[in-house]
């Protein structure tokens, strides 16, 4: 299982939770255990502690991506743009040696 398989899979696991939450609340509210204004409120305060929580998943992973990039010492776009400027310098420098 890939990386990205992993963090789609939490994401969809979360949206589930999410919604056997609400429907969870709904029930409370028609058994008159809530009342709609109470299920709306930890509704809202569930969405948006798991919304923190995304966040700083997300954070999480992107920083140990970055972090496993800089370890495998790849080159980045600007090294591979540098090197491509310096073949063609190079080349064209080839071309006007081999012009005279």
């Amino acid at each position: 299982m890939t990386l990205f398989d992993l963090i789609r899979n939490a994401m969809l696991a979360g949206l589930g939770i999410q919604e056997m939450i609400k429907e969870f609340l709904d029930e409370l509210v028609k058994k008159g255990e809530l009342s709609e204004s109470q299920g709306a409120k930890l509704l809202k305060e569930w969405t948006e502690k798991a919304g923190r929580t995304s966040n700083q998943l997300s954070k999480n992973v992107s920083e140990l991506i970055t972090k496993t990039i800089n370890k495998m010492n790849l080159p980045t776009k600007d090294d591979i743009e540098k090197l491509q400027k310096e073949i063609q310098s190079l080349s064209d420098r080839i071309k006007k040696l081999e012009g005279s």
